[in-house]
């Protein structure tokens, strides 16, 4: 009787409120155990170290001990805790048909459901070519999403980004009636995916703290592909905890989305491409028998569409005004920095003086 009876696994869709969700989740984890739920993991991070492991990424070979241990932790706790058990990562999404049976099987005899947070694919796909950004990628998006691709570590790509694809991959693994596609609501509050997904999982929402989570932001035209020049330099910068440190937190999220700036499309082909994915996954749920929260029409690319410019339009003399901006900004940074290092230095040296001069003193009385 001590083991989770049933497990619900959230993959993404990448940028479908999945980091919004996520700090919810386990900013409220000793709580939800209370109600019933289990996190399963000593951290969030266990939930995308897990999914490195059943996608078979070669680079979780390489990756510390801790990191490769994630995934045995996650289903050890599983093993020995009773209630429902719920892990979240959208990298989940990008797993083949053999590596879902695999998790699936793994999570036995817990009975699997999946949860699937979904968006328009067009605000989806613009949203993920600048979060690849983020994670210190080069591509220009006039070659973003060209193809499909057969490699399960391929996250800033259709293969994950595409519903139809992703369900057709997990559906061999998780029976459609026990998948449940949670169409995001572009009219709706921001808590609205929040009270849905709990509605899913099957927790009351009463008396949980959202104060901790926001979504995660955008950054404009100009400062997007100023971003995507800089990281072709930042050849230093590739370790996880570099990007995740200094080129999304840093220069990213507090230094360039702050400016503002305007707002993007990709190319007028690539809004085709992304209306006709919207379209083919509509008429793929519509004869499935999924479990769809919300409405199917919410998939659709608008008709109409407000006229936006491309990353492909910006010109050097905007990177220039961006980047010298950066430059001015990063100089103050520095200067704060080595003040505050300072201040540091000295009520250390400060602290130490006295407690000479208290020695001292006692050494003579």
């Amino acid at each position: 009787g001590h083991v989770v009876e049933r497990v619900l696994v959230h993959i993404g869709l990448p940028k479908t409120a999945t980091s919004y969700l996520q700090t919810i989740i386990w900013a409220n984890r000793d709580e939800l155990r209370r109600r019933g739920v289990v996190v399963p993991g000593v951290e969030r991070r266990d939930h995308l170290w897990a999914s490195r492991t059943v996608r078979e990424d070669p680079a979780q070979l390489r990756a510390p001990e801790h990191h490769r241990g994630a995934w045995e932790r996650v289903l050890g706790e599983l093993a020995s805790t009773e209630g429902t058990g719920l892990i979240s990562h959208e990298f989940f999404a990008a797993a083949s048909r053999k590596q879902a049976a695999a998790m699936v099987e793994a999570l036995a005899p817990a009975q699997v459901h999946l949860v699937v947070t979904a968006r328009e694919p067009l605000g989806l796909f613009a949203a993920s070519w600048q979060e690849s950004l983020k994670n210190g990628a080069t591509t220009p998006m006039v070659e973003y999403g060209r193809h499909e691709s057969r490699s399960s570590t391929a996250i800033w790509n259709w293969r994950s980004l595409d519903l139809r694809l992703v369900l057709q991959r997990w559906s061999t693994a998780v029976s459609p009636e026990r998948i449940h596609v949670l169409v995001l609501d572009p009219t709706a509050p921001k808590d609205d995916v929040w009270e849905r997904f709990a509605s899913v999982v099957g927790f009351e929402t009463a008396g949980l703290d959202l104060s901790g989570s926001f979504p995660n932001s955008s950054m404009g035209v100009s400062e997007a592909e100023t971003l995507r020049r800089l990281n072709s330099r930042l050849d230093d910068f590739r370790s996880a905890l570099d990007r995740g440190v200094f080129i999304r937190s840093f220069l990213a999220d507090q230094r360039l989305v702050p400016r503002g700036g305007e707002r993007f499309w990709p190319e007028p082909d690539q809004i085709e491409d992304c209306r006709r994915r919207g379209d083919e996954t509509i008429a793929y749920l519509a004869g499935q028998p999924f479990d769809v929260v919300g409405s199917l029409e919410d998939l659709r690319v608008p008709a109409a569409l407000d006229p936006r410019r491309t990353p492909a339009s910006v010109t050097d003399q905007e990177v220039a005004e961006v980047a010298l901006d950066l430059a001015a900004t990063l100089l103050g940074d520095v200067r704060t920095l080595r003040q505050e290092r300072r201040a540091a230095a000295s009520s250390r040296g400060s602290r130490l003086r006295s407690a000479a001069a208290r020695w001292r003193s006692r050494l003579r009385g």
